[in-house]
């Protein structure tokens, strides 16, 4: 029995101590050069709850001409309130089955703690008030901005051109969920995803954030 806690309390020490390193060295190693502080700027968002994180990019004519193939589905892109596009990336059983904590069931939890097939939920959203405890601002150039445009747009898994709605898929009447590129497990998941994107438009982040709360301090602290 006291062999068994002795082990537990190891892998659990381990455990906390790989998230510490991959929180608190960061990726990449070396601070990009920053753009010029005349250059013109634009926010983006890290949303973050419990267990999930979403990025959110300003929905102005570039972002919805980057993303006009969503046109061809039934997502309103051109909502006129909207002024905010929204995305997230997760393990499907999850994040369809899951959308509140009431509903949460042992299978998807069980495909989300192994391997699951992954989607990217996609959302609008009108103004979001700052500063909030879930809400982390920055800014980026028109340069990262489109990087990072297209590094979502890349993690649609897309089908002779076209990316692939999954049918009567969404939490409400505006969003919809995707099929996305890539396989979701509970080491490199929705949150490593988030982070691989913000370092896409040229933001530094932990070496690796599993949890959301990990992910809000690396940004806080290198950025």
């Amino acid at each position: 029995m006291r062999t068994g806690i002795r082990w537990l309390l190891r892998i659990v020490f381990l455990l906390v101590l790989l998230v510490a390193c991959g929180t608190f060295i960061p990726r990449p190693l070396i601070a990009p050069v920053k753009a010029s502080s005349v250059a013109v700027t634009h926010r983006i968002l890290l949303l973050s709850g419990p267990i999930h994180t979403d990025i959110a990019i300003p929905l102005d004519e570039e972002t919805r001409a980057a993303f006009s193939f969503l046109g061809n589905t039934d997502f309103p892109l051109a909502h006129p309130n909207a002024e905010w596009l929204i995305i997230g990336w997760g393990g499907r059983a999850f994040y369809l089955e899951t959308p509140t904590w009431a509903e949460l069931k042992a299978l998807p939890v069980l495909r989300a703690l192994t391997i699951d097939r992954s989607v990217l939920h996609v959302d609008l959203a009108g103004h979001i008030t700052e500063p909030q405890s879930n809400v982390a601002a920055f800014d980026v150039s028109e340069d990262q901005l489109a990087k990072l445009r297209d590094f979502i747009s890349d993690s649609f898994v897309r089908d002779a051109g076209a990316v692939v709605p999954i049918p009567n898929a969404g939490y409400g009447e505006i969003d919809r969920f995707f099929e996305a590129k890539g396989y979701f497990n509970a080491l490199f998941g929705c949150n490593t995803w988030t982070a691989a994107a913000l370092r896409s438009a040229g933001l530094r982040t932990g070496l690796w954030n599993p949890f959301p709360q990990a992910l809000r301090l690396s940004v806080a602290v290198y950025n």
